[in-house]
């Protein structure tokens, strides 16, 4: 029985895996020189600002969120190794 909300039956939908709720965005696949640029920069500063960001996702043609969630997964990645 269904309390009536229309989330609880869109949670149920996506749980189940319906199409209807949010999609999820595909994984970007980078290639060979971006990831190495990322690296690059990323072995000179573990942090960007909003200006660096910006001016490194137009020259890898990525979006700043991107760049950004880029940066958090590799920070997380040198934390598990350390």
């Amino acid at each position: 029985e269904s309390s009536g909300y229309e989330s609880e039956n869109a949670e149920r939908s996506a749980a189940a895996g319906g199409t209807r709720g949010r999609q999820r965005r595909a994984r970007t696949a980078f290639t060979s020189e971006q990831v190495c640029r990322l690296e690059k920069t990323f072995q000179r500063q573990k942090y960007l600002g909003a200006t660096e960001r910006r001016k490194l996702a137009a020259a890898l043609q990525l979006s700043e969120i991107q760049i950004k969630t880029w940066f958090q997964n590799r920070r997380m990645k040198l934390k598990r190794q350390i």
